[in-house]
């Protein structure tokens, strides 16, 4: 049987999700939770085969619960699945340990045939981008924020989002000094001046 935690803040995706890995003979759904805190507290207390963990959460990024998760179970199997493009989020996650990358638009089959493949080691992008990808790991031609850390990718979608300093400080728990460092270290690397230029680049990038 292939147990499997479900992370995701929307109660009917959750609800969705549950219904699709149900109808599988061989799958169960043995844990769930709506934010980072309770997810790690879900998945320490039960034992499951693999994580499907949305990329974006109330009180973290689905990057930093994959990086804890990483460090507590190395080997455990972790499918993000986000509304975000494929392009600009699947080589990120895979490089932070994730064992897989689906959008939430996809087909059930597509997921059920996700999970099965990453429990039995392996790993999975959409087929369109793999070529593109594996060229990627090659000889990356890296766009500017894939250059960013991920800490610093994280700043940049919020800042893009309309956050103030103030409310991402209280979202990641970290100063207000150390997003506003954060926040010069992204424009460096960026070479842009304004939350203005971080924003019209996060739209015409489609990463928000």
């Amino acid at each position: 049987m292939i147990r499997v935690i479900i992370i995701d803040d929307h109660p009917v995706v959750r609800r969705g999700l549950k219904q699709i890995i149900a109808a599988e003979q061989d799958m169960q759904v043995v844990g769930e939770a709506e934010n980072a805190r309770e997810a790690l507290r879900v998945i320490r207390r039960t034992a499951c085969d693999a994580v499907v963990l949305d990329i974006t959460l109330p009180d973290a990024s689905g990057l930093d619960v994959l990086s804890q998760l990483k460090s507590e179970h190395p080997t455990l199997p972790v499918l993000i699945m986000s509304i975000h493009d494929e392009e600009h989020y699947a080589l990120r996650v895979l490089k932070a340990g994730a064992s897989g990358y689906l959008m939430k638009n996809s087909i059930p089959e597509e997921l059920i045939k996700t999970i099965r493949k990453i429990t039995s080691g392996g790993k999975y992008i959409n087929p369109s981008l793999a070529e593109r990808l594996a060229s990627e790991f090659v000889s990356p031609g890296k766009s500017p924020h894939e250059k960013l850390s991920d800490r610093e990718f994280q700043i940049l979608c919020l800042i893009a989002s309309g956050k103030s300093l103030k409310e991402i400080g209280a979202s990641l728990c970290i100063s207000d000094k150390t997003v506003s460092t954060y926040r010069s270290r992204v424009l460096e690397k960026m070479r842009m001046s304004t939350n203005a230029d971080l924003t019209r680049y996060a739209l015409e990038h489609r990463l928000i």
